[in-house]
C-alpha cells in the first residue's frame, strides 16, 4: 500500500502529460520530487512552456560563419573530449553543440564568449536524448526565462543577490563587504549556468526538476543566497586569508552538494523566499531583464531593500496567525513636525533630527521601538513584525537623514531592514482618495504634500551661522591661515564664508590631486544635490590606504588642528574618524575597530582642492567639504567628504 502511494504520483503525471496540463498542474502533483527519466523531457517541456515551439532548427541555414566561429568550434570540441564519449559519437555531438549555438547566436544576434554557460547549460539538456529541435528549444526556455540579461560583471542580478544577502545576514554581506567581494565575483558562473558549471550532473538534473516545477526565474537568487549563508562560518573563518582564496572558496561551493541534499536544498530556499518581502521581487524583475544604465544605477545604488507602499498597505491588513510570512514593524524617521502632520497608525516615530542633534536620546529612542517591537510581537499586533520597514518623507532633503538612521541599524547587523519606496508621499498618493480615513492626525496646512511650500517645514542650507559650527570653521581657517601660504586669500574667503566667495577668481594648480571616491554614480542621497558616488566607496585604491599609529600623527608637528569626528560614507553609515589639517593637506584617518590606536588613511586632500565647507541649517554639526576645479567660468564639483563632528 505504502509502495502504491509513493509511485501514484507518477500515474497521475503520466495521465496529465496526455492532456492539456500547465506547470501548475505539474507542481500540484509532483510538489518538487525529481522526476521519472521517462517523463522528464515533456515534463521541461510544459514548464519552460516550448512544448508546442515546433522546430525552430529548420531556419538554420547551415552557415556557420560566426565572427569568433573558431572559438565556438574550439569550445564545443574541448566540451565534448571531456564527456568520455567514444570516438565514433563526438563529430556528431560537437556538430549538435555548435549548431545549437550559432543558431542561437545568430536569431538572437549575441556575440559567443567563452565561459558564458552556454555549453553548461546544454549538458543536462543533452542527457534527455531528444531530438535535436528540443533540444534547442529547451535550451531557449532556459535562457530566455531564467538567465537574466544582465548576468555580467557588476550586473543588475549580482547588486539585487548582495541586497538579499544585506536582508538576511547582513554581518556576512559586511564582512564580504569589508573584503571588497562582490557576488559577481563568485556566482557570475552560478547564474549562467543555472549551477551546471559547479555542480555535478545529477545534483543539476535534481534541481532543474525542483527549479523548474517551481516556474519562478527568482528562484535562483534563493538559491545563491542559501549556497553562500549556508557556509557563513567557513567563508568568516577565513577573515585572514586574501580575497583571492576567498573567493575561489565561495565559487567552488557548489560542488560540495549531494544530490540527496538537492530537495533540503531547495526547501530552504523556499522558506527564505517566503521571508523576504514579495515587492522586492516583483518590482525588479523588468530590471533583471533590462539593460538600462538608469535602472542599474538604482539597484546598485539601494541603501537597503526597497518595499512597495502597496506590499505595505496589504501587510499591514493581514491576518497575524501565519508565522512564516512577512510583518512589518513600521518606523517612521521623518522629523516630528511632519509626523505630527500625517502619519500610518501603525507607524513607530523615531525622529531622525534625534542621531545628529542627540544622539543619547536617539540611543534611548531606538531601545524603546526594539522594546516596543517585542511587545508587538508578543501582543499580536497588527503593528508588530520582525521585518523593520523604515518610512522617510520622500524627499531628498529629509531623506538623506533617514538613510543615516537605517545604515546605522544595517552597521549594527540588524537583520530585516528595508525601505519604504517614495516614502510618505507614496502612501499619500496611495490614499489620496481618503486621507482621512487612513492617515492620522492628517493636517492639509502642514502636510508636506498638500502644503509643499510651507516654509515650516523647509530645512535650507545656511552658511553656518551656529556658534558650534562658526567655531569649528573658525579654527580651521586660522590655521590654514597662519600655517599654509598656499590657502591665503581667496581660499580663506571660501572657508570662512563660501557662498559670498567670487569663485570664478580661484585659480586650482594643475598638479592638484582629487579623490577619486564619488564618481560617475547616480546619488544615493546628496547635499546641495551633487552628484555623489556610492559605488566607489567600496573601491578605494588599496594603494592609496595605509595603517598608521593615531598618536604618531597627533604628535606629527605638520598637523595643525585635529578634530575627532564621524566619517559619513554616501550610503549613511558612519565611522570613528579623525579630522587633521597640515599646512598642506585635508587629512582624514579612520579608526581600525580591531586595533587599537590604529587608522586607516581614508583621505588625504591638497588644501588647494577645497572650494566649499557647507552645513544645513537644522544639523550645523553635519560637515560637507566640497572640492573641485574650474571648468572656464564655471566651478565644477568633483568630489566631496561628509563628517560628524561633535
Amino acid at each position: 500500500m505504502a509502495c502504491d502511494e509513493d509511485t501514484g504520483w507518477i500515474t497521475e503525471l503520466e495521465n496529465a502529460l496526455l492532456e492539456e496540463c500547465s506547470a501548475t498542474d505539474i507542481y500540484c502533483i509532483c510538489k518538487g520530487k525529481p522526476l521519472p527519466e521517462h517523463l522528464k523531457a515533456d515534463v521541461w517541456q510544459i514548464c519552460l512552456d516550448v512544448r508546442d515551439k515546433g522546430n525552430q532548427l529548420v531556419h538554420f541555414n547551415e552557415v556557420f560563419d560566426l565572427g569568433n566561429q573558431n572559438i565556438l568550434r574550439e569550445d564545443c570540441m574541448n566540451f565534448v573530449d571531456k564527456l568520455g564519449n567514444d570516438e565514433s559519437d563526438k563529430l556528431s555531438v560537437v556538430s549538435d553543440l555548435e549548431s545549437i549555438l550559432t543558431f542561437y547566436c545568430k536569431s538572437r544576434n549575441v556575440k559567443y564568449n567563452r565561459n558564458n554557460g552556454f555549453l553548461e547549460l546544454l549538458l543536462p539538456l543533452l542527457t534527455l536524448k531528444v531530438p535535436l529541435s528540443t533540444t534547442y528549444n529547451l535550451f531557449e526556455g532556459i535562457r530566455d526565462t531564467y538567465v537574466p540579461q544582465s548576468c555580467q560583471k557588476n550586473g543588475n542580478a549580482f547588486h539585487i543577490l548582495r541586497l538579499l544577502l544585506l536582508y538576511h545576514d547582513p554581518e556576512l554581506c559586511s564582512f564580504l563587504d569589508t573584503k571588497r567581494i562582490t557576488p559577481d565575483m563568485y556566482c557570475l558562473s552560478w547564474f549562467q549556468s543555472l549551477f551546471a558549471a559547479t555542480c555535478t550532473l545529477n545534483v543539476v538534473i535534481s534541481m532543474w526538476d525542483f527549479y523548474f516545477q517551481q516556474s519562478d526565474p527568482f528562484f535562483i537568487f534563493f538559491l545563491s543566497l542559501i549556497m553562500v549563508i549556508n557556509a557563513r562560518d567557513q567563508i568568516i573563518s577565513m577573515k585572514n586569508e586574501d580575497r583571492e582564496k576567498i573567493v575561489a572558496s565561495l565559487m567552488n561551493m557548489p560542488a560540495a552538494l549531494e544530490a540527496e541534499d538537492v530537495s533540503d536544498f531547495c526547501s530552504l530556499a523556499q522558506y527564505y523566499a517566503l521571508k523576504t518581502p514579495s515587492s522586492f521581487r516583483t518590482d525588479l524583475m523588468q530590471v533583471l531583464y533590462s539593460s538600462r544604465e538608469d535602472e542599474c544605477a538604482l539597484v546598485s545604488q539601494a541603501l537597503c531593500l526597497p518595499v512597495s507602499v502597496r506590499e505595505l498597505v496589504e501587510n499591514i491588513n493581514l491576518e497575524t496567525g501565519n508565522i512564516d510570512a512577512v510583518r512589518f514593524f513600521l518606523v517612521d524617521c521623518r522629523p516630528v513636525e511632519q509626523y505630527n502632520a500625517g502619519h500610518l497608525p501603525t507607524a513607530f516615530h523615531l525622529d531622525c533630527n534625534l542621531m545628529l542633534q542627540e544622539p543619547s536620546a536617539f540611543s534611548t529612542a531606538v531601545q524603546g521601538l526594539l522594546n516596543a517591537q517585542k511587545q508587538s510581537l508578543a501582543a499580536k499586533s497588527n503593528a508588530g513584525g520582525e521585518h523593520l520597514c523604515f518610512l522617510g518623507s520622500g524627499r531628498n532633503e529629509e531623506d538623506q537623514y533617514t538613510h543615516m538612521v537605517v545604515a546605522s541599524f544595517l552597521q549594527k547587523h540588524t537583520q530585516y531592514v528595508s525601505l519604504l519606496t517614495g516614502g510618505y508621499i507614496a502612501i499619500h498618493n496611495y490614499f489620496c482618495d481618503n486621507l482621512n480615513g487612513y492617515l492620522q492626525d492628517h493636517n492639509a496646512q502642514a502636510c508636506i504634500v498638500c502644503s509643499p511650500h510651507s516654509s515650516s517645514l523647509k530645512i535650507g542650507e545656511t552658511n553656518v551661522k551656529s556658534g558650534q559650527s562658526n567655531d569649528l570653521f573658525g579654527k580651521i581657517s586660522a590655521a590654514m591661515k597662519s600655517k599654509s601660504a598656499e590657502v591665503k586669500g581667496k581660499l580663506f574667503d571660501y572657508i570662512v564664508n563660501p557662498n559670498n566667495s567670487p569663485v570664478q577668481e580661484r585659480h586650482v594648480s594643475s598638479t592638484d590631486r582629487m579623490g577619486k571616491r564619488y564618481r560617475n554614480v547616480a546619488p544615493v542621497f546628496s547635499i546641495d544635490d551633487d552628484q555623489d558616488n556610492f559605488a566607489d566607496v567600496n573601491n578605494v585604491q588599496e594603494e592609496s590606504r595605509g595603517l598608521v599609529q593615531i598618536m604618531g600623527w597627533l604628535k606629527n608637528p605638520e598637523v595643525i588642528e585635529h578634530f575627532p569626528c564621524q566619517e559619513v560614507k554616501l550610503n549613511g553609515f558612519m565611522y570613528k574618524s579623525h579630522l587633521m589639517v597640515t599646512n598642506a593637506y585635508l587629512v582624514v584617518l579612520r579608526e581600525v575597530p580591531d586595533k587599537k590606536g590604529i587608522a586607516e588613511i581614508i583621505v588625504k586632500r591638497p588644501l588647494s582642492s577645497i572650494v566649499k565647507i557647507t552645513a544645513k541649517k537644522r544639523h550645523p554639526e553635519l560637515i560637507t567639504f566640497k572640492y573641485g576645479v574650474l571648468d572656464g567660468d564655471m566651478l565644477h564639483i568633483t568630489d566631496m567628504d561628509k563628517f560628524l563632528i561633535p
